[in-house]
């Protein structure tokens, strides 16, 4: 359980003891002190606006988010294999980018961009879609950085069979709902995912915190 939503679920539990607090005719028979539960009851309320408000706010900025292109490798003749056309070798870029590259025609497998910041674990990325997008031989993925000005990042590229692309899904979507990204380990990556390209970029500005 998420904390917003933890934080509604007690709001509710106080408004309900509020209520409790008026139930009896007399005093003695009230099952909570009216003195202690109109207080709760305030309380719950507020942590219910409290947390709904955080969540409209989070959901607002999410669609806010703002996405840039950085340079852009133009390709010449046949696509052999999955490349990344953008970002470029040692590019500063900025904190939310989208990474596009190519592939070969009759490609069937998905596509992954992992990052591997320098705490030397790994996050795979994402957008709704969870794999990257892959239309008329070209790809691209949301890719979200979130660590200091200057640091730099390996930018990871996967060909994955349907168990490592479960596994990366399965992996994010259990990140997203305990609000952790502890990231992956060297020996937690699956054997269905195999490297095709990797680039190393540096971020152009302090991205510690952003979302």
């Amino acid at each position: 359980m998420s904390a917003k939503l933890l934080i509604i679920v007690v709001g509710i539990v106080l408004i309900v003891m509020a209520v409790l607090s008026s139930l009896g005719k007399k005093d003695s028979n009230k099952l909570i002190n009216p003195k202690l539960g109109i207080p709760l009851g305030v309380l719950g309320v507020l942590m219910i606006i409290f947390g709904s408000y955080t969540s409209d706010v989070l959901y607002v900025s999410s669609q806010m988010e703002q996405i840039s292109r950085g340079n852009k490798l133009e390709i010449e003749g046949p696509i052999n294999s999955v490349k990344v056309t953008s970002p470029l070798k040692s590019d500063s870029v900025n904190c939310r980018i989208l990474t596009m590259g190519v592939y070969p025609e009759g490609h069937e497998k998905d596509i992954w961009v992992v990052l591997k910041p320098s705490d030397n674990k790994y996050y795979p990325q994402s957008d709704h879609t969870n794999t990257s997008y892959k239309l008329d031989g070209e790809w691209q993925v949301v890719t979200r950085f979130g660590g200091d000005y200057g640091e730099k990042y390996e930018l990871i590229v996967y060909e994955t069979d349907t168990d490592a692309t479960a596994f990366f899904s399965s992996t994010i979507e259990g990140w997203k709902n305990k609000e952790s990204y502890p990231g992956l380990e060297d020996t937690d990556i699956p054997v269905g995912a195999v490297e095709v390209d990797r680039v190393s970029v540096y971020l152009k500005k302090n991205c510690r915190g952003i979302f």
